[in-house]
């Protein structure tokens, strides 16, 4: 199979979606690896380093994308790209669609088959190709909400240890999964004070046994949300419904209850946000202030860390890019029915409800395409 790896385009993309050790792996298999020149420099992987593995480089974008039967990339294409997409093409990537109407309709009109990352599951339950990113992510927004903190970029210049005789920070982490334990974690070591929200008792009886109460588990109703709004000086949302539109739990009327100069970094920005006054940013300018009240809500956090992030997101896909390439993607995903929950577009269909329920569009059921 001729699979290629264009150059992210998102603004401060610095990630590439395979490392040259999994391009070796792909041709190693007899499959013909096509990496875009410059790909894999902003996470430090050099030209050199994936023609050492076998694989081509190729300066000429269209070439790249028109030659290509499996496209992998890290973030969604952007609008130039959807366009060079056609029937027969299929795209491995990140796609978050229930947040981008405009994206989905382009997917569609495209004819490619296109999987997503973020919505392929495991036989736990888990999101296997979204973990590793959120881990990055969350461990990622405490300092960026440290950071942000500071007098000099709009918070309330509060230290989230504090220092002794001054209390620390007090950190509230609305969801508790991959990227709110993360957080949480991270704000722990740090010595903050530090409460996790999530409606799941399963899961906050594990956070709590794990890290034996120095985490407070709270049980999160509005109510509750509520305390939290007044009290804290950082809020990480954390809230995620796998492929579909984050929830918003911090409206705008309720920053007025906030102390002038806290902070809100929203992780859930790729699918929407969960808090009314989110909207994307990039690293380029991460935060703005509404009513007094920091956002950071960058859609690439990862991105930041290209080294780290390409490493662990080919460690995780790499099964899944094997299986596409030696296999195609309708075998794959037959074999596989946690890889078929991937699958969100197919020459002009949505196949996955949530992105379908999102624009009240018609969803066709994915296993009838595997006949």
């Amino acid at each position: 199979m001729h699979i290629a790896i264009p150059k992210e385009i998102k603004n401060h993309e610095y990630r590439v979606a395979l490392t040259p050790s999994g391009a070796r792996e792909l041709i190693g298999r007899g499959h013909t690896v096509t990496i875009q020149t410059g790909a894999g420099e902003g996470a430090g992987f050099a030209d050199a380093t994936y023609t050492a593995a076998g694989a081509q480089i190729e300066n000429d974008v269209a070439k790249l994308w028109s030659n290509a039967e499996l496209i992998l990339k890290v973030k969604e294409p952007q609008a130039e790209e959807v366009k060079r997409l056609s029937t027969g093409q299929t795209l491995f990537t990140y796609l978050h669609l229930a947040a981008e109407e405009s994206l989905t309709r382009g997917l569609i009109e495209s004819g490619a088959t296109c999987i997503a990352y973020e919505t392929i599951t495991d036989r736990q339950g888990g999101l296997p190709l979204l973990a590793p990113m959120s881990t990055v992510a969350g461990r990622m927004a405490i300092q960026a909400g440290a950071h942000s903190l500071e007098k000099a970029q709009g918070g309330s210049g509060v230290l989230l240890p504090g220092v002794p005789g001054v209390a620390p920070a007090k950190v509230a982490v609305i969801g508790g999964g991959v990227v709110g334990e993360n957080a949480a974690r991270m704000a722990l070591g740090l010595g903050a004070d530090v409460k996790v929200l999530d409606k799941s008792i399963p899961r906050l009886e594990v956070l709590d046994d794990r890290y034996k109460g120095r985490i407070k588990t709270v049980f999160s109703t509005a109510d509750a949300i509520d305390e939290v709004v007044r009290e804290s000086d950082l809020i990480v949302g954390a809230v995620l419904i796998p492929g579909a539109a984050a929830p918003k739990l911090i409206t705008r009327a309720m920053l007025a209850d906030m102390k002038p100069g806290s902070v809100l970094v929203d992780v859930a920005i790729d699918q929407g946000g969960c808090f009314e006054t989110s909207k994307a940013t990039t690293h380029a300018e991460p935060t703005y202030i509404i009513d007094g009240i920091v956002h950071y809500c960058v859609a690439n956090m990862p991105g930041a860390l290209a080294r780290t992030s390409t490493q662990a997101l080919t460690n995780a896909t790499l099964p899944f890019i094997l299986a596409l390439a030696d296999k195609g993607w309708k075998q794959a995903l037959s074999d596989d029915p946690h890889f078929l929950s991937g699958l969100n577009v197919h020459e002009g269909h949505i196949t996955y409800q949530a992105v379908a329920n999102a624009f009240n569009l018609e969803c066709v059921e994915p296993t009838s395409l595997l006949k």
